[in-house]
């Protein structure tokens, strides 16, 4: 049987990246800022962190790997400072919100993949700890109950488009990439994995395309068209 991944923010959750970023990092700059925390440098800091996580080689998982690249940028002392970001994401990250809109569509698209005997796996860049994740997934209208796997950093040792994301999903899992389904908004991040063997299909309603790529290449459109696409799809499946 074939599974369908499906990335999260500008696909099951509808968002603008650039003002959700900005939104989400002025926030943690509020937060952070009594504790001796520079803006620009925090902004900074936790970007080379995303960085070295998406790098990562599979010998450490994003957490252990974020907070590795945060200390060496602030020294160990800012490990004590964990549980005031923990808190964060629990508390006055939920404000970001206001920078998604949930789109009935992708709610009905899972359900309909459920009925089929399908769960499919959240393949959210692991870039943010499972609180965060979680909290984005019931923005969206889901519940994290509803996929099989949801990628955070705390169960992942790399990210996207790194080719090892998505091959460490197949092995946890025990897939092939040819019985797999990417769904993504981001024609480089998501579309990788077809250079491994997945079938994918860009969702553009919210299309990131930085590197300015055909997408004529890919099968693509909305939420209409991806389902179409996906009853081609599993048109074998019972």
């Amino acid at each position: 049987m074939k599974t369908v991944f499906f990335d999260l923010d500008g696909t099951l959750l509808p968002m603008d990246q650039d003002a959700f970023v900005k939104g989400y990092f002025s926030l943690l700059a509020a937060k952070m800022k009594p504790y001796g925390y520079d803006p620009q440098t925090l902004f900074k800091s936790i970007w080379k962190g995303v960085e070295a996580m998406v790098r990562g080689d599979g010998s450490s998982r994003g957490e252990e790997t974020f907070w590795d690249c945060f200390s060496s940028i602030y020294g160990e002392g800012v490990r004590k400072h964990i549980p005031l970001f923990e808190e964060f994401y629990a508390n006055e990250f939920q404000q970001a919100k206001i920078y998604t809109e949930a789109d009935p569509k992708a709610t009905e698209l899972i359900a309909w993949l459920r009925g089929r005997g399908i769960k499919p796996v959240l393949a959210t860049n692991p870039v943010f700890p499972q609180i965060a994740t979680y909290s984005r997934i019931r923005w969206a209208g889901l519940s994290p109950d509803d996929f099989q796997l949801v990628t955070t950093y705390e169960n992942t040792h790399s990210g996207k488009p790194n080719p090892l994301y998505y091959l460490e999903i197949l092995k946890t899992l025990g897939l092939e990439a040819k019985d797999c389904i990417m769904v993504g908004n981001d024609a480089y991040e998501d579309m990788t994995a077809e250079k491994l063997g997945f079938s994918v299909f860009l969702l553009t309603n919210c299309l990131i395309n930085t590197k300015g790529a055909d997408i004529d290449q890919w099968p693509h459109g909305g939420f209409d068209e991806l389902k179409a696409f996906l009853e081609r799809e599993l048109a074998e499946q019972p």
